[in-house]
């Protein structure tokens, strides 16, 4: 079943409020002694790719990265500064990334991919399921990219007009349907290889994305509870993703 094709009703999501600020500064402070991390899944030396969301780049998941090296991963950042490029050359660009990642390893990698790098994550699985052991999602909207809050539903809509009228590094409006894209979409859409360890996490508490749009039928689904920025940094993550990649 592609995940397109998978009936869901979407609750859109409001716009963050003080609550959820408060809940991202909990989980900022939940990971920020090193001394206090839990511990890390055994990575044995296999690569391990992170792509950071919409609007974000690699610094965001800076403490993950060092977290997955403690247990022996040897990770690749994605190279975006900011994550607004077109989703084809994107994703191109992350593919030679991995394929030297993996070269250099000998296995194939671990991609850990946040809300939009998540769906990059999923088109990379699709495409090369040579390269990609495991995907891990963290509050992605694969079901739907437009499943989002309209605080940033607006944010998209004014890179994509930039994007339209040149300028250089951001996704325009016709990448949603235009052909730039085809092939990154419809791989979206399509079910991933029965080889791969797909995990998905969510939030029903997510002010950003609609929790709905991150039910992959292709993944082992994950609830937790907190917000949309504050996964990667956040210990009931850290915990719940070692606990399931040490299986």
């Amino acid at each position: 079943m592609s995940a397109s094709a998978h009936a869901v009703t979407f609750t859109r999501p409001g716009s963050p409020n003080l609550g959820d600020a408060r809940r991202l500064i909990g989980e900022f402070r939940s990971t920020q002694d090193p001394s206090s991390w839990p511990d890390p899944p055994s990575g044995d030396g296999r690569p391990a790719l992170l792509v950071p969301g919409f609007l974000a780049g690699d610094p965001s998941l800076t403490r993950m990265a060092k977290w997955l090296r403690r247990g022996d991963w040897v990770t690749t950042r994605s190279g975006m500064r900011v994550n607004i490029d077109c989703m084809e050359p994107a994703i191109k660009s992350l593919e030679l990334r991995l394929e030297e990642a993996v070269e250099s390893a000998g296995r194939k990698a671990l991609v850990v991919g946040q809300s939009r790098g998540g769906t990059f994550g999923r088109v990379l699985a699709v495409r090369r399921p040579d390269l990609v052991e495991t995907l891990v999602t963290l509050g992605s909207p694969v079901l739907d990219q437009m499943a989002t809050s309209r605080s940033t539903r607006a944010a998209v809509t004014l890179v994509g007009l930039l994007g339209s009228i040149g300028v250089p590094g951001m996704f325009s409006s016709s990448c949603r349907n235009g052909a730039c894209c085809e092939e990154a979409r419809a791989q979206l859409a399509q079910p991933t290889g029965e080889d791969l360890r797909y995990i998905a996490f969510y939030s029903r508490t997510d002010p950003i994305v609609s929790w709905e749009a991150c039910l992959d039928p292709s993944a082992e689904l994950v609830e937790v509870t907190g917000t949309h920025s504050g996964m990667s940094v956040s210990r009931m993550v850290w915990t719940r993703l070692a606990r399931l990649l040490g299986r």
